[in-house]
């Protein structure tokens, strides 16, 4: 098994490794946004109300869920490595059928299946990125390696909207499908396994799941205020991530394609900028505060704040330079607060307490916003729909700062190469 690189030097297994879980939790998350940039004419083909759509959504994460914890201990007692190749092709497999399914239903079970895939990835790719790089890395390891999230999501409304208003809205999903099969067959070639542990020398000597172990988590405050922080922030992004092409659909007067095509390209830029920098941002102040991978993700919840407000409330001319700006202040806390769960676990339960963390965040968060946003849009429009998001974004920013009161202590991280040269 692969050991844990310094902080100077990345051995070429582990580089391969990283890259193609990057490469694997872009097209995770491209097959997941498929939905989105389709659903107007999913609605079309079937002749189903907002709520039912939005359920669709719902299918995927209570699958995701109650399929998490288990796959969490999983992860815990055995080898990550064929379990990240299942659920990769579960999860791709799951796609390229969506091309044959001509009913609702099997349309929602399609997606249920996803939700199965997905929870493996998940779970285990964060764990063994901890696995092969300490504390004082993770932040930036996985700022990079989620940095995958808005190119896959941007892909994904592209894909879906181009393709599905030219050869209708089935093509999207039988083309997003089959680089996810290459890709599990490369890792399953090239994918390094570390040992459990291995940046923490420290847990050398306990390397054994225990039950006591996991309830702890429930006693571990840092651990806690972060998955409960990041379950509301889920509510708001998995609600407007899931109904924004509609509403400027609706509301934009745009097409379908081109409302894919247009919140592609914001969330791509955004999303690349906003998680690279914000994660740049807490890797310098990490230097000075322990707590900073908290204080940054919160802060990151109040600048959205009233930039999606006017998304959803402000004049029509407004919506996509607030929509960019939104945006963008919403992905600075992506590699801080993911890095912030990862550090306030051990090794010996990280994969376990991601699992339920992704229970958590899922069951709070983004399995029921889309059916609920539907249906308040049904009774009243979906402005008001969408705007139950910014209750959310209060309370996970509340929620954040109260858990930077039990930050861990992280050893100073040193100045990566790029911050050096940006210093210079």
């Amino acid at each position: 098994m692969a050991r844990a690189p310094s902080a100077e030097h990345i051995p070429r297994p582990v580089l391969v490794t990283l890259l193609l879980l990057i490469g694997l939790n872009l097209l995770n998350y491209l097959d997941r946004y498929l939905l989105p940039g389709t659903q107007a004419l999913i609605q079309r083909e079937f002749h189903v109300d907002d709520q039912s759509v939005g359920a669709l959504t719902t299918a995927l994460f209570l699958a995701y869920m109650f399929t998490a914890p288990l796959t969490g201990w999983l992860g815990d007692r055995f080898r990550r490595k064929p379990l990240i190749v299942g659920g990769a092709v579960l999860w791709s497999l799951a796609t390229l059928f969506t091309f044959w399914v001509h009913d609702y239903w099997s349309l929602y079970l399609r997606h249920a299946l996803v939700g199965v895939g997905e929870a493996t990835f998940g779970i285990f790719a964060p764990a063994v990125l901890s696995d092969f790089f300490p504390a004082r890395e993770r932040n930036r390891i996985l700022s990079i390696f989620y940095l995958a999230i808005p190119v896959g999501a941007a892909l994904g409304y592209l894909i879906g909207g181009q393709l599905g208003g030219r050869y209708g809205w089935r093509m999207p999903f039988f083309v997003g499908a089959i680089p996810g099969l290459m890709l599990a067959a490369g890792y399953a070639l090239w994918g390094a396994e570390p040992e459990r542990g291995a940046s923490e020398q420290t847990m050398a000597s306990e390397r054994r799941w225990s039950m006591k172990g996991f309830l702890n988590l429930l006693r571990n405050p840092a651990y806690l205020y972060s998955t409960l922080g990041m379950a509301m922030m889920v509510f708001t992004l998995g609600g407007i991530s899931a109904w924004m092409p509609t509403f400027l659909h609706r509301f934009a007067g745009m097409s379908v394609a081109e409302a894919g095509t247009v919140l592609g390209g914001i969330t791509v830029v955004d999303g690349l900028a906003g998680t690279w920098i914000g994660g740049w941002l807490a890797q310098r102040w990490l230097r000075s505060n322990h707590r900073a991978l908290y204080l940054l993700s919160a802060w990151s919840m109040l600048l959205t704040l009233p930039f999606a407000a006017m998304v959803f409330f402000g004049p029509p001319r407004w919506s996509l330079a607030a929509l960019f700006v939104a945006e963008f202040c919403l992905f600075l806390n992506t590699g801080p607060l993911n890095a912030a769960i990862c550090n306030s676990v051990s090794a010996v339960v990280r994969s376990s307490a991601i699992g339920l963390n992704l229970f958590l965040i899922h069951l709070l968060g983004d399995t029921f916003s889309p059916q609920i946003i539907g249906a308040i849009s049904d009774r009243a429009n979906l402005r008001v729909g969408l705007g139950a998001t910014l209750v959310t974004l209060i309370v996970s920013a509340l929620l954040l700062f109260l858990g930077a009161r039990f930050a861990p202590l992280i050893e100073p991280a040193p100045l990566s190469a790029m911050e050096r040269i940006s210093d210079n």
